[in-house]
């Protein structure tokens, strides 16, 4: 059985809401730092997390592990860099663009409409050079981040790895309750 499917819920779930946080903080760095905009909180959410990032790791965990764990065809190696790295700039896309109309549905609009600005995009909900950076940035997940996350996440015990996971998921559930019923 594929090493991805071992992965207990909990893990996942944690996994889920390190990558959030991260997105988040990817988010205000591009628009702090990078564009010079000031801060604004890049979540839909109330707390310092972007769940569509957390979607998108698991995403792509489940589609791309098998492929980066393949080793037993020496030429593959040489060119699996660049298909996990077309895989990760696909799903990305894919998910950001789905993201975009489920946000619209729900409130009226999508966080990243200057996305017209982009010379090439498709109705401002997605752009070619974002798509390259999410290619990119999955690419780096894929080889960096997640066997560090793995390496972190395999200390703990079964019980801590529970608790963590509750803990994140009381946080996201007040925040959704929060959000979308009391704001």
């Amino acid at each position: 059985m594929d090493k991805t499917f071992k992965r207990s819920v909990p893990l996942l779930f944690i996994s889920f809401m390190l990558y959030a946080i991260l997105g988040w903080c990817y988010e205000v760095f591009l628009e702090v730092v990078v564009y010079d905009w000031g801060f604004t909180n890049r979540g839909v959410l109330f707390g310092p997390y972007c769940p569509v990032y957390g979607v998108g790791a698991l995403t792509f965990l489940f589609v791309l592990d098998r492929i980066i764990r393949k080793k037993d065809v020496y030429w593959f190696n040489f060119i699996k860099p660049f298909i996990i790295f077309l895989g990760c700039m696909f799903i990305a896309t894919l998910i950001e663009l789905i993201a975009s109309y489920i946000l619209e549905f729900a409130t009226g609009s999508w966080p990243w409409q200057t996305y017209a600005e982009y010379k090439y995009n498709y109705q401002a909900r997605i752009a070619l050079s974002t798509s390259v950076r999410f290619g990119l940035g999955g690419t780096l997940f894929m080889y960096v981040v997640q066997p560090l996350f793995d390496f972190i996440l395999s200390k703990p015990s079964k019980k801590t790895l529970n608790m963590i996971a509750g803990g994140f998921l009381f946080i996201i559930l007040v925040d959704c309750v929060y959000t979308f019923f009391i704001k």
